[in-house]
């Protein structure tokens, strides 16, 4: 390995005895996302989402867990362990707000690790440090791998959600970045061993960014 490859300590980590040579362009692993934002009395209070890992990617954990039923203590000590990397990587995840992040607690309001047939779904509350105020106000966030080790992507824009008190007066969108083609031939450029610079940000260049709007 070169370079700073700090997020690939993260979720990606847990694949790496899966990887196979063949593999030579990023993105090597793939997490669909599903997102519903939360609010109360007026405010945004956080995010819970639910990132579906690939077959590959979910093999390690599901070899892991065995026949462990849900909910069991095996099933608990590898979401600790899944949840622990991501909140090292800050929940993959950006919130901004008139050009400033917002910023969250350390600590998910809840989180927990399951199989859906041959996958394995990581579903957490990410929770805002501070209620933010909706009315009148614009909200954009992404979630994704710094490095674009893994893609972490909406199969369409229906996946990130209102709730529906919400619905009636804000509206959310998702949109998908189109990289140029030197970003592109780059980021295929780069095999299994090959970390971007960190401060290129390659992953959040093909992120998808959520826009919430309210009235």
């Amino acid at each position: 390995m070169r370079g700073k490859t700090c997020s690939r300590t993260g979720v990606i980590l847990l694949a790496t005895a899966l990887w196979t040579p063949v593999a030579l362009a990023h993105p090597h692993s793939f997490i669909t996302l599903m997102t519903t934002v939360m609010a109360q009395d007026g405010q945004m209070t956080g995010l819970k989402m639910q990132w579906t890992m690939d077959e590959i990617t979910s093999a390690d954990l599901l070899y892991d867990a065995g026949d462990a039923k849900p909910g069991s203590p095996v099933w608990k000590k590898l979401a600790a362990e899944v949840m622990a990397n991501v909140l090292g990587q800050h929940y993959f995840t950006e919130v901004w707000h008139n050009g400033e992040k917002v910023k969250f607690t350390n600590l998910p309001g809840e989180y927990s690790l399951a199989r859906v047939n041959h996958q394995a779904v990581l579903s957490f509350i990410l929770p805002l440090a501070h209620p933010q105020p909706l009315k009148g106000q614009t909200y954009t966030f992404a979630t994704f791998d710094p490095t674009y080790f893994v893609d972490m992507s909406y199969d369409q824009p229906a996946d990130a959600k209102l709730p529906e008190a919400l619905a009636r007066n804000c509206n959310i969108s998702v949109k998908t970045p189109q990289p140029n083609e030197d970003t592109l031939a780059f980021a295929q450029s780069l095999d299994k061993a090959d970390a971007p610079p960190e401060d290129m940000e390659l992953g959040k260049q093909f992120a998808q960014q959520v826009t919430i709007q309210c009235q």
